[in-house]
Formats: C-alpha cells, structure tokens, sequence
C-alpha cells in the first residue's frame, strides 16, 4: 500500500474534524455560538435592515416583529413561537428556504412546461421575474440565518 494520499476528494461528511467541531469537542458548543465570542452590539454583514443589532436593548423585540413578517399570518397563533424566538427563527428560515427552492425549480421548469401555452417574450419574463425572487429569497435566508445564530447567542466581533 502506498503513503500517497488518495487524489480523489473526499465528500465533507468523510473529512476529518467535521463532527468534532459540531459536536463540540474542541470545547466549542454550536448552541452558544460555536465557541466564537464577539460583541453585543455589532451587526454583521448581511444583517437584515430594520432589526436592531445583536445584544442591544430592544433587539430582540425587533427580530420578533421582522420574522413574523415573513411567515404565514397563521403562525401568530402558536404560542410557543412566541414564547421561544428561535423556533420561530427556525420556521421563518424553513419557510423562506422552501420558497427559494420553488423559485429554483419554477425557474428550470417554466420553459419546458409553458412552450406550448405561451409564447417566448412572456417566458422570458417569467424567468426574470424568478430570478429576480429567488434572489431576493437567497438574501433573505441569509438574513434570517443571522438573526437565528443571534438568537441562540451567537456575537460577532466589528470588521475594519
């Protein structure tokens, strides 16, 4: 047997440290942030417009109102989003996440489903417009996903 490495890649879930580092062996739990300490008060890049930022008086009051605006109106019902704003931070993100994979699939399905009921110009404003939401939806699961991790504890350090 040789001692070269094999030059074909690993998939992620073969590479080492990937489940110590989520388990939390290195002393890191995911839960408070994956180890990483930063600041109360810094907002990171990409952190949504309207939502005070992490650990500010108020925050999370702000994050609550900004997520119930992306659900369903029917979500104000349970009681337990309100009692616990990062499931309500998971089922926002879930929602958003599923609205840009129907925006990916209509995407890849419009031309071939629509050539005979319609005719290209209005195709290809079709395509545009799901472009344009499945980037918006793309953002927005960032956003969301910022406000998740802060909810949970995770803080980021200021960037120069």
């Amino acid at each position: 047997m040789s001692d070269r490495a094999d030059p074909t890649p690993r998939p992620a879930w073969e590479r080492p440290g990937r489940f110590e580092r989520a388990a939390g062996v290195d002393g890191a739990h995911p839960a408070d942030g994956g180890g990483r300490t930063g600041q109360d008060g810094v907002a990171p890049p990409g952190w949504p417009r309207g939502v005070r930022p992490p650990g500010v008086d108020g925050w999370e009051e702000t994050a609550v109102r900004w997520l119930y605006e992306l659900v369903p109106p029917g979500y104000r019902r349970h009681e337990v989003l309100r009692r616990h704003p990062p499931l309500l931070a998971r089922m926002a993100r879930q929602h958003v996440t599923a609205a840009l994979q129907a925006a990916r699939y209509g995407y890849s399905t419009a031309r071939l489903d629509l050539r005979d009921r319609e005719d290209v110009n209005t195709i290809e404003a079709l395509l545009r417009a799901y472009e344009y939401e499945g980037a918006r939806a793309a953002a927005l699961e960032r956003e969301v996903t910022l406000v998740e991790e802060a909810l949970i504890g995770k803080r980021w350090n200021p960037r120069l």
